[in-house]
């Protein structure tokens, strides 16, 4: 069983910044790809940002430059830092593990 825990969200001002934090622990292989996905009232889920085993990335458009996604092999941790945030960044927030495992979202709003 794999579960993950994510941290970081909040509320803050256009601008600001968060760092969003999600912990697996259970039974995890090791080579799978971590990512972030977002869900605003309304809309599909969205792809963040990915980041597989080696470090590499990818990122969605809208966030490019502004977002970097990490990760801590060792300690099975992927992180989201944001910075330049804006209102459309407002969503509930998931980390997946291989897209098989998913965080039980954590809620970012971004207003002033």
């Amino acid at each position: 069983q794999v579960q993950l825990v994510e941290s970081g969200g909040g509320l803050v001002q256009p601008g600001g910044s968060l760092r969003l934090s999600c912990a697996a622990s259970g039974s995890i292989r090791s080579g799978n790809v971590m990512g972030w996905y977002r869900q605003a009232p309304g809309k599909q889920r969205e792809l963040v940002a990915g980041i597989t085993s080696g470090g590499n990335t990818n990122y969605a458009d809208s966030v490019k430059g502004r977002f970097t996604i990490s990760r801590d092999n060792a300690k099975n941790t992927v992180y989201l830092q944001m910075n330049s945030l804006k209102p459309e960044d407002t969503a509930v927030y998931y980390c997946t593990l291989g897209h098989v495992y998913w965080g039980q979202g954590t809620q970012v709003t971004v207003s002033s």
